[in-house]
């Protein structure tokens, strides 16, 4: 097809659920050998689109054309069929097979009714090579990284010989070497003449790598643009529909807390075998500890062992000056710790519970079963904390899995914020969500700092920890290696150097 012509069209798009407008009268256009990048806030209509692409939502008005042909898919399947193949953030892959039965699960080569076991190994090695890939195509696809199982889910895709590919969030867990091998592959396929959807919230990465970009916002499309031609800011407004002014409110650091906080949770020579050597880390009420270091650098083991999800091989937990002996989470939540987990599917929100049900679960947990929280109560409670995140739709009784991701991330933090936490642990936050969402979460942060709730925050995004940190604490290959405080002295460039040496940022 010429490249002058779109390979795929979206026309009039509309969809509607239980009364909530998602997607109204949009319109998307798609070329050949075109990187074209899909942005806007969480529940702009991003995914939902998407799914009406793929057959996994019928729309309400509107056409598709792909080929320039009218199509209506009925499923993911048909779709892929047709040469439409997304590959999602979190990877739909099986991880307990092999690398060549994942590329060929579903098409394997057979012969009478046998699957050619060598024949699929050697067309799987075949096509990784032709993707500059070097992998065992016998080995399990759980040995590898996320970032390589995404390749392994792109070469599928080439493999069925897709017209359009489509990449949502592929790089919300991968580290800056990671996305550039992805981008590697990107750039080969687009120059292939494959069209590439590219779903992202890092806007950095939209920069780098896409041709153009449309813009949605409360389901309707603001505009498409050349990437070339839109500065970042001006994206950022069109995409919020508002000024810059929550994030410009937290340019400034942090204000040092001061002399006279006092500490609430100290750990002394705290550790776990395997998984992050003993530290030392004392928090001050209203305080903001960041953890800054690499992908597998312990940040998360640390958090982990704080909210007594691990069980330490060593050192010991004071929390306002008394030992503690934390033998679980429910220990930690008695102590009026919280902990918001990085994977908020697995280890978080409940996708099958309402909203309602969502938020009132933990402080639920620390009364007991037996005492149920009155419905009044739990009316007045979620009312509130719907209001002051600014979770959207604002309806209690929809299921939670209805929600995008920036707003499942708030019922999360509403979750232990219902809980009055003196600690409030929070595992990359603003992962995977939009830049407005983004900003609210940091606002809230700050807040809750300058109301005397300790915070330990992690986040993989350096500049988001020196904006909200009053210390920084630095990991490598599971060990703390130093700790900041955060005055002018402390920039991206001071904790980087830290990071890759590991000698408080000497070379």
């Amino acid at each position: 097809m010429d490249s002058a012509t779109p390979i795929l069209t979206m026309t009039g798009i509309a969809k509607r659920f239980a009364g909530v407008v998602a997607l109204d009268d949009v319109d998307f256009r798609l070329f050949p050998g075109e990187v074209h990048a899909l942005l806007g806030e969480n529940g702009a209509g991003k995914s939902t689109l998407i799914k009406v692409l793929t057959g996994v939502y019928g729309t309400d008005a509107g056409e598709i054309r792909l080929g320039g042909e009218p199509v209506r898919f009925t499923g993911p399947l048909q779709a892929r069929a047709a040469g439409i193949s997304t590959v999602y953030q979190e990877v739909n892959l099986c991880p307990n097979l092999s690398v060549a039965e994942n590329i060929y699960i579903g098409r394997e080569p057979r012969r009478f009714g046998r699957i050619r076991w060598a024949e699929m190994r050697r067309r799987a090695a075949e096509l990784l090579r032709k993707l500059h890939l070097d992998l065992d195509v016998t080995a399990p696809l759980a040995r590898y990284s996320l970032a390589v199982q995404q390749m392994v889910a792109i070469a599928r895709a080439v493999d069925v010989e897709a017209k359009v590919i489509i990449l949502d969030e592929p790089t919300s867990s991968l580290d800056a070497s990671e996305v550039a091998e992805l981008f590697r592959v990107v750039r080969q396929l687009k120059a292939a003449g494959v069209a590439i959807l590219f779903v992202s919230h890092f806007l950095d990465q939209v920069y780098e790598i896409a041709d153009r970009m449309t813009v949605l916002r409360n389901g309707r499309r603001i505009g498409e643009y050349p990437t070339a031609e839109l500065p970042q800011v001006r994206l950022v407004s069109l995409m919020i529909g508002k000024e810059l002014a929550t994030l410009e409110a937290l340019d400034d650091k942090p204000k040092q807390t001061g002399e006279a906080a006092q500490p609430l949770v100290e750990a002394h020579a705290l550790g776990r075998k395997g998984a992050v050597e003993p530290f030392d880390l004392t928090i001050h009420q209203g305080e903001v500890v960041g953890l800054a270091g690499l992908l597998g650098a312990g940040r998360t083991e640390v958090a982990r062992l704080l909210f007594g999800a691990d069980r330490a091989d060593t050192g010991r937990v004071d929390v306002a000056g008394s030992h503690v002996n934390l033998r679980g989470p429910r220990t930690a939540m008695s102590h009026r710790i919280a902990f918001c987990s990085e994977n908020r599917r697995a280890e978080g929100v409940i996708e099958d519970l309402t909203v309602r049900e969502n938020i009132v679960l933990a402080l639920q947990a620390t009364r007991g079963w037996a005492r149920r929280i009155p419905q009044r109560r739990q009316d007045e409670l979620v009312d509130r904390y719907v209001k002051a995140l600014n979770i959207r739709p604002a309806d209690p009784d929809l299921p939670v899995r209805n929600l995008s991701g920036g707003n499942q991330q708030k019922v999360l933090l509403a979750r232990w914020l219902i809980t009055e936490p003196r600690l409030l642990i929070v595992d990359e936050p603003t992962r995977g969500i939009d830049v407005g969402a983004k900003a609210e979460i940091q606002k809230l942060i700050a807040e809750l700092s300058d109301g005397g709730m300790a915070v330990l925050f992690i986040s993989a995004e350096l500049e988001e920890v020196l904006r909200l940190s009053h210390t920084i604490v630095v990991l490598r290959d599971r060990r703390v290696v130093e700790q900041l405080p955060n005055g002018d002295d402390v920039d991206s460039d001071r904790v980087m150097r830290t990071i890759a040496s590991g000698n408080g940022g000497t070379s």
